[in-house]
């Protein structure tokens, strides 16, 4: 069966089996194979899957000798950091915030709490204050806070906001202009999420990685990179299959033919799959349910 025949009966049992969803995608490197909205394609939040654009700059600064992923938090930001800060605060690495094993083991700065107003003025300064139960790379812990304290290293690392440094070495490349992007109280871009993208603009990350970091022929990201940050770094325990295949520099490995995935909140995701060549991306509403889209999504990967 054709790609373009196992996404048209894709969508048909979505729409005869009453899921709801947005937006379905697939490409190659170069070009969108299958393209089908269900409601019309606007720039939407895209949740988490802001996370490995963030990774992909880290990247993009490691490769400009900027950074370096065993460069500490506190040495960057020295500025930021409480005489009362717990020792282990300066064991934190791009690397442990990168893998989400910062050590503070508590899922901090999550969206409901940064809507309610905690961490302010300065999320940076207060995630110093904070106690930390374990040393930095002992355990995985899915934080916000971590993804928004590894943009602060960025932003140090490369003199530039984060906003300004991804525009001039991703989104412009990409050809995806100036996105809205949620930032902080102070103006720092939020590296866990708050990035809106249509569709096919989000899916291009992902035929980035696909390429090894090459877009219409001009090198972005280096090809070590890629293959790192999408490699496993660290086990990511729990319940879910989907989720316990491990997790790279912000990007969740993922059990179909050694592919790996950027994911967002109620179903903003790109896997990628390199045995087949192929990127999938699909976007949902918020009012959806996604557990309900996922078996049926997942039977299509399986048939890639």
């Amino acid at each position: 069966m054709t790609v373009e025949k196992l996404f048209q009966n894709f969508v048909h049992q979505v729409e005869t089996s009453d899921l709801q969803m947005e937006g379905i995608a697939v490409a190659d490197e170069q070009r969108v194979l299958f393209e089908h909205h269900f409601t019309p394609d606007l720039p939407r939040n895209i949740y988490s899957h802001t996370k490995s654009y963030m990774s992909t700059v880290a990247g993009i600064a490691i490769g400009e000798g900027k950074l370096a992923l065993d460069d500490k938090l506190t040495d960057l930001c020295p500025e930021s950091v409480p005489e009362n800060a717990d020792p282990k605060v300066h064991e934190i690495t791009l690397r442990h915030l990168l893998t989400m094993s910062s050590g503070f083991d508590q899922p901090y700065l999550m969206q409901k709490d940064r809507r309610s107003g905690v961490g302010m003025p300065d999320f940076l300064v207060y995630m110093m204050k904070q106690p930390m139960k374990l040393h930095p790379g002992e355990r995985f812990c899915y934080s916000s806070a971590d993804s928004i304290m590894a943009v602060r290293m960025i932003e140090k690392a490369v003199g530039m906001t984060m906003g300004e440094y991804t525009y001039r070495r991703l989104f412009s490349p990409l050809g995806q202009g100036w996105p809205i992007w949620e930032h902080d109280y102070l103006g720092h871009a939020n590296g866990n999420g708050g990035l809106f993208l249509k569709l096919t603009e989000m899916m291009k990350l992902g035929q980035l990685y696909l390429a090894d970091g090459i877009w219409q022929g001009n090198r972005i990201v280096d090809a070590g990179w890629v293959k790192e940050a999408t490699t496993k770094q660290i086990e990511t325990p729990g319940s879910e299959d989907g989720w316990r295949c491990g997790y790279g520099y912000q990007f969740w490995m993922s059990p179909y033919q050694n592919g790996y995935r950027c994911s967002g909140s109620f179903g903003q995701d790109t896997v990628v799959l390199p045995e087949s060549g192929l990127v999938v991306s699909i976007q949902c509403p918020e009012s959806g349910d996604f557990q309900k889209v996922l078996p049926v999504f997942r039977e299509l990967l399986e048939q890639l």
